[in-house]
């Protein structure tokens, strides 16, 4: 009897092993590759348990399956058939771990963790996926596709020795395939559930470092994309993650934080609708925002980083320029949900891509819309990618303009024209617009600054590094410096030939990054990468030098402040025209959740109590701190607010 249960369990027995084995290399050499993040063996050993503890839980799931089916199906006449089958589901699971973890080192070198969210995010595009792929890590691709088929070659042998063909020395019985049976299926929920605790097991219970990478390192990556994929369906409810709040005390922290008259707030129905006076009283002005793709601090010598952007460092001189300014996020769609909604960061998808956003959802281009104004996309790319179409034509944008409408492009990309190409069809569209005596908004996506770098040839002179520079940045980042300068340069370009234009005068601009390149660190949000640039042209405020930390959440109300629209919107924002407004930015990194309020910051993490710290501006790093209640209090209600304000359609446009 028991010879033949231990028969049953055997294969299932040796595929764990298997497995577990593959995923323990795996994640070793990955924590030998990221030594610098590992601080001693205490982390390493708590490193290798939370894995272990994970990869069980995989385990668990991907087996229970076909462990319920096989000693059942083992007593039939359609034994051997049924072990071809289990054979090519072993061999089909492997291929997918080995596959995820193959990917991981580049995914990891790009965003700082393990495939999460983001990997499934980009799925949905795959000729922009592909062609990127092909064209700026054709290196990588090559060499994950021949390792697979290395592995395929050894996997194969592997498990011909793990699900025999031959008929078992002896026949199972009805009760040894009851307890086989009985024994797996403890054992596999057990481990799938990974914990004797109320909640079963997730990531934030084996998460233990304040390290996001070591955390994500703990998982696999497979574990990883899954769970992210089970989010999505749970994403509306930040209370999950972060703890709950009474709802009244949400709408009084987040009113009280905006700086305005709390008797302003008269709508129940919409908790953060109120009015606003704009700074400008003229006759309202034109407006163009030129979101420029992936421009971090890093690389703008005027705000201490690389001297790449001789252009924008000029305009910073000339205009309104926000020296402390963070972005929201970490993907373009967070950029666009900041600068066009002034919706706060949520761990949920931007609202861009969600359901409920689609229509009558609260943007800039719905409200100028409703004042009379002409609005406008212009984005060298198509406009489908990210779902931006969809949203932008169900929420105030009257005119699409992207990749089929570029007249003549010269240069074409992985990700469309070059932004010469686009800032020259921007002139084209800005000085139509203006022709039609109407007031416009124009909003300008570029996209030359994105992997794989792709630029024409001879628009900018080659960049001179030092041995030690030379020793930082390797051909990659060399080639992405090289994008950010062809970036500067044309959109200095553009901005040159505007000022000569006849619509230069109505028209206030407004130049910011969607987000920094990367955001890499041992920090639980690495804040210095959040750090973005920002200027605003023909305001109230030229040559001015803003030193408040300030949020790109705050840039719409300020901008429709200094073009002289009255307006009731839902938005948290601060109107910078105020000088006396207070200071304070949001970022959401992953699963983190950082509130910002001068240099005091804390970080929200699922299911953890809050983390406060003092961010050291000079060396941007985060050092801890005892608690603020108070300020840890007003960071649970915006975190919590932007998924009630969703789910409760509180900033709907109407």
């Amino acid at each position: 009897m028991i010879t033949a249960v231990l028969n049953l369990v055997r294969p299932f027995v040796l595929f764990s092993l298997l497995l577990i084995s593959i995923l323990l290399v795996s994640r070793v050499g990955l924590a030998v590759w990221q030594f610098e993040h590992i601080e001693d063996t205490q982390v390493l050993s708590a490193l290798l348990l939370s894995g272990l503890r994970i990869d069980l839980s995989t385990l668990g799931y991907v087996l229970i399956l076909p462990a319920i089916l096989h000693p059942w199906l083992m007593l039939t006449q359609y034994q051997n058939h049924w072990l071809r089958i289990l054979k090519v589901i072993f061999f089909a699971i492997l291929i997918a771990v080995i596959f995820f973890e193959l990917a991981t080192p580049a995914f990891i070198i790009e965003y700082g963790f393990r495939p999460n969210r983001l990997f499934i995010e980009y799925l949905e595009y795959p000729n922009e996926v592909m062609k990127m792929l092909i064209n700026g890590h054709s290196l990588t691709l090559v060499s994950v596709l021949i390792t697979l088929i290395m592995a395929i070659f050894l996997i194969k042998p592997l498990l011909s020795g793990t699900v025999s063909l031959k008929k078992s020395e002896v026949s199972p019985t009805p009760i040894a395939s009851l307890l086989s049976c009985a024994l797996m299926l403890f054992i596999l929920m057990f481990s799938a559930r990974g914990t004797i605790a109320h909640r079963p097991i997730n990531p934030s219970l084996v998460y233990f470092s304040t390290d996001p990478l070591v955390n994500s390192l703990a998982l696999n990556s497979i574990y990883s994309v899954v769970h992210a994929y089970k989010q999505l369906s749970n994403e509306k409810n930040s209370a999950k993650l972060y703890g709950k709040m009474d709802e009244q005390k949400v709408i009084s922290l987040i009113r009280g934080e905006t700086g305005l008259a709390l008797d302003s707030f008269i709508d129940t129905s919409q908790p953060s609708l109120t009015t606003r006076q704009p700074a400008y009283q003229g006759k309202p002005k034109n407006l163009v925002i030129i979101l420029e793709e992936s421009l971090g601090a890093q690389f703008v010598g005027s705000l201490g980083g690389l001297p790449l952007t001789p252009q924008l460092d000029k305009m910073n001189n000339e205009g309104w320029a926000f020296k402390r300014l963070f972005a929201t996020g970490t993907r373009s769609v967070r950029g666009i949900e900041a600068v066009i909604t002034g919706f706060t960061p949520t761990p949920a998808r931007a609202v861009v891509k969600l359901d409920k956003s689609q229509r009558h959802f609260f943007t800039i281009a719905n409200l100028l819309k409703k004042h009379g104004y002409t609005t406008q996309f212009i984005y060298g790319g198509e406009s489908h990618f990210d779902n931006m179409k969809s949203f932008f034509l169900g929420n105030g944008f009257i005119d699409i303009v992207d990749f089929n409408d570029i007249i003549n492009p010269q240069f074409i990309a992985s990700w469309g024209v070059s932004d010469g190409d686009l800032f020259r069809q921007a002139d084209i569209e800005l000085t139509e617009l203006h022709n039609q005596n109407k007031p416009f908004f124009s909003f300008i996506f570029s996209s030359s600054n994105h992997d794989p770098f792709e630029i024409p040839d001879g628009m900018v002179s080659p960049i001179e590094y030092s041995k030690e520079q030379l020793s930082l940045y390797d051909e990659k980042e060399r080639m992405r410096h090289k994008a950010v300068k062809y970036a500067d340069h044309a959109l200095g370009q553009f901005i040159d030939t505007a000022r000569t234009r006849s619509y230069w005068n109505d028209t206030v601009f407004l130049i910011v990054a969607d987000h920094d390149a990367r955001a890499l660190g041992s920090d639980l949000v690495p804040i210095k990468n959040f750090h973005i640039p920002g200027v605003i042209l023909n305001s109230s405020k030229t040559g001015f030098i803003d030193n408040r930390v300030v949020s790109q959440m705050d840039l719409a109300p300020t901008l429709l402040s200094q073009i002289g629209i009255t307006n009731q919107s839902p938005m948290l924002g601060h109107d910078l025209s105020n000088t006396k407004a207070p200071g304070r930015a949001m970022m959401q990194y992953a699963d983190n959740f950082a509130y910002m309020k001068a240099d005091e910051v804390t970080i929200l993490q699922p299911l953890k109590p809050a983390l406060n710290f003092t961010y050291d501006f000079r060396q941007k790093t985060l050092v801890p701190k005892p608690l603020n209640l108070e300020l840890s209090d007003t960071a649970l209600a915006h975190a919590l607010w932007g998924s009630l304000a969703y789910e409760n359609t509180w900033y709907r446009f109407e």
